[in-house]
């Protein structure tokens, strides 16, 4: 990155650029997006947001050790305003007595029952087990882009995949040895 110091001079940084990490990360982040949300324009939206921040911010995410990992939280953290915006939108419909209609089915062919299951666990649930399961993350990854201990994401995997389990009528083993 290329930049205009003090005194007129021009200060070039090293590091990943930008457009790498954009290039590098976008389709990944674009998953998990649609992962938390289930919708691609919600996750778009989300994705454009986050890398916009982070140009913004180049200064500080461009010198992180794993600029994409700060991106990874910011998309995680306005899924959890999307759900907050969708939780209000619905409670006024339902005051309204709309109905809601399904959800339509998933044109790449990923199991949208399982996604929306996944949609409806608590928040860190959800983003632990998207980014184990979508993104083939270890525990140790994932605590460090979420800020947490590897222990604590343990229980939210653990608790998300029974809650799934519990949900979509399987024992916990039938379910991860047939998905795993």
């Amino acid at each position: 990155m290329t930049g205009v110091g003090e005194a007129g001079t021009v200060t070039v940084r090293s590091g990943p650029s930008f457009d790498r990490l954009y290039q590098a990360e976008y389709r990944a982040l674009l998953a998990l997006g649609w992962t938390l949300t289930g919708s691609r324009e919600a996750a778009e939206e989300l994705v454009q947001e986050a890398f916009l921040d982070a140009y913004r911010r180049w200064e500080v995410v461009g010198s992180l050790e794993r600029p994409g990992a700060w991106v990874r939280r910011a998309v995680m953290n306005r899924s959890v305003d999307v759900h907050r915006r969708r939780r209000t939108a619905e409670a006024g419909l339902r005051r309204l007595h709309a109905e809601r209609t399904p959800a339509p089915p998933d044109p790449d062919g990923i199991d949208a029952t399982f996604w929306s299951a996944v949609r409806s666990l608590p928040e860190r649930q959800a983003q632990c087990v998207a980014l184990h399961y979508l993104e083939d993350r270890s525990v140790d990854e994932i605590a460090e882009i979420l800020e947490c201990a590897p222990a604590t994401v343990k229980v939210h995997l653990f608790r998300g995949r029974q809650t799934l389990a519990d949900r979509l009528g399987r024992t916990t083993n039938e379910r991860w040895e047939e998905g795993r």
